[in-house]
């Protein structure tokens, strides 16, 4: 029996807004490289912009896993 329900809980709700939000922030990238102007801004945005964003979103999956971990090494110490 698990006492860190809640933690993977959040860490569940974690993981789906850092999902959501890499998708959002590839949607994004790729509309704003629509809206630059020239060739060079363009690919400035697709090979700068686009990882960055998608990086950035990635930190609540980084979260979600350390609060994962968190629950783990509870319940190990718990369970001895």
């Amino acid at each position: 029996m698990t006492h860190y329900g809640t933690l993977r809980s959040w860490a569940f709700i974690a993981t789906l807004v850092g999902v959501f939000g890499m998708i959002l922030a590839a949607i994004g990238a790729i509309v704003w490289a629509f809206e630059v102007e020239g060739f060079w801004q363009t690919i400035g945005v697709l090979l700068i912009g686009l990882p960055v964003a998608v990086f950035i979103a990635t930190i609540p999956i980084a979260l979600a896993q350390a609060m994962r971990a968190i629950a783990d090494v509870g319940d190990t110490v718990s369970a001895r």
